[in-house]
């Protein structure tokens, strides 16, 4: 069963023939080369406008695509009627359709998302949400009917779930997704509750948006999440798709940059400021290093949770320190993979640290180092005193199975909410996993601080002389 489009005919033209005609129009119209110095662009930023408004802004990115061999598109755009907290939501539908036909969405890797991250299905929120939508025949027209999508319908996160989120995606994004991030600029006048400018309208009021807009993207081209995040904040900026924004440039890796295409306002054509939204059009590429798959599926989590859970309750009822063996002849497939692991321990009702061990090394298979780890982070742990049998009841179990750590070259490589680190200067040595930043809500300068100090040294010791380690998790927990 396919989503049918509930935009076409109004947004955009309702027939194919329309479609491609308009299409044709912009691109007779184009007049410069939007392609990337690394070949296809594999991430765009579009706007979502009606295409009146925004379409021919729209088209100067999406035209640099074409040609390029896209197995998916996975589309992050803001909710305009839903309220969405902490989650991304995907259809519930086979397949999109629009007047170019069906677009098949690719459940095997929506599925694989959901094992890591956040994930609710509703087709009504994605028949009522146009920022989706809007996108799907610019794409096909690009790119033929021979990609599947994975469009994501996004609200309002928090650390945690942000971190999850940019876990996943920079983990399961690999070289044959294209992502495209939905998202209009300013929206400027009384209605849209911003007039910092003033409410007279004017050309001087478009510079001074366009100038507003372009700081803003002047943080995401150099893939500064942590700016662009503040800068929203502190100035209040209606930039509608800022959250699918803020959730690509944490999850992109080190050195992508986005090129703006075009820049454009519903008022330019009829020249009234006093009410207006603002369309940015941008390229990029971004050099994935995942492989398009979840290590663990739903069942090897929930294997190794079990098995985390007997091993520390066994060692702390018995006082042996020594957990269950696992047998592994029974263990899933995934789980015999040498990995490294960190088991947390925390009180379910506060949410406090109880306990944390583990080890970074793929040293031994998963399942091993699950079970020794957890009793470690019962029994071991030198911050807290050894878990009572009383307290078993009371602790949430949560498991980090580990990628291997590959060296960076400065601190500066590092994002947070993806990449776990590791920090060693003077024959000191700390670490980080993915989640803690997040959980904390620390910058990454605050982060180092404290895993500086955390390894015995000044806070700012990771400034000079530091060498550091980063890795990914995939966590989850009971």
């Amino acid at each position: 069963m396919a989503l049918d489009s509930t935009i076409a005919g109004t947004w955009y033209p309702g027939t194919e023939k329309g479609i491609r005609a308009l299409a044709e129009k912009w691109e007779a119209a184009a007049s410069h080369d939007s392609a990337t110095a690394d070949g296809v662009p594999n991430v765009l930023v579009l706007p979502h406008a009606g295409w009146a408004y925004s379409g021919e802004a729209a088209w100067t990115a999406v035209r640099a695509v074409r040609g390029g061999k896209f197995r998916r598109v996975v589309v992050l755009a803001p909710s305009h009627r839903a309220w969405i907290e902490n989650r991304l939501v995907a259809p519930e539908s086979e397949a999109v359709s629009t007047p170019l036909g069906e677009i098949r969405i690719d459940r095997d890797w929506l599925d694989r998302l959901a094992l890591v991250a956040p994930v609710a299905r509703n087709d009504r929120v994605h028949a009522a949400e146009h920022s989706a939508q809007i996108e799907y025949p610019l794409l096909q027209v690009a790119l033929g009917n021979g990609f599947t999508i994975v469009p994501l319908v996004v609200g309002s996160f928090g650390q945690d779930q942000m971190g999850m989120c940019v876990r996943a995606l920079s983990r399961l994004i690999d070289a044959e997704t294209l992502l495209v991030l939905s998202s209009d600029f300013t929206h400027y006048g009384e209605d849209f509750s911003y007039t910092p400018y003033g409410s007279g309208g004017g050309e001087d009021v478009r510079r001074q948006v366009a100038a507003t807009d372009a700081e803003a993207f002047s943080f995401a081209a150099k893939g500064d999440a942590d700016s662009f995040a503040a800068f929203v904040k502190r100035t209040g900026a209606t930039i509608c798709g800022h959250v699918p924004i803020e959730l690509a440039l944490r999850a992109f890796p080190y050195g992508t940059a986005l090129v703006r295409q075009r820049y454009a306002t519903s008022g330019d054509a009829s020249g009234d400021y006093t009410r207006f939204v603002c369309y940015l059009a941008a390229t990029g590429y971004a050099k994935w290093q995942g492989n398009g798959a979840a290590v663990l599926s739903a069942n090897d989590r929930a294997y190794l949770l079990r098995v985390a859970r007997t091993s520390l309750e066994r060692a702390v009822r018995e006082g042996s320190r020594r957990g269950e063996e696992p047998d592994a002849g029974s263990a899933p497939k995934a789980t015999l993979s040498k990995m490294g692991a960190f088991v947390t321990l925390n009180d379910k009702a506060t949410g406090a640290l109880r306990g944390c061990i583990g080890e970074i090394l793929p040293m031994r298979p998963l399942v091993e180092a699950v079970a020794a780890r957890a009793v470690d982070a019962a029994l071991r742990d030198p911050r807290f005193s050894p878990v009572t049998e009383r307290e078993l009841g009371e602790l949430r179990v949560e498991v980090s199975a580990l990628t291997p750590p590959k060296r960076v070259a400065s601190w500066r490589d590092i994002v947070l909410g993806r990449d776990g680190m590791t920090l060693e200067k003077d024959g000191r040595f700390a670490v980080f996993l993915p989640q803690v930043a997040p959980e904390q809500g620390w910058d990454l300068p605050t982060t180092l601080a404290y895993l500086s100090q955390k390894a015995g040294l000044p806070a700012d010791a990771w400034r000079e002389g530091a060498k550091f380690e980063t890795f990914q998790a995939e966590v989850f927990h009971e």
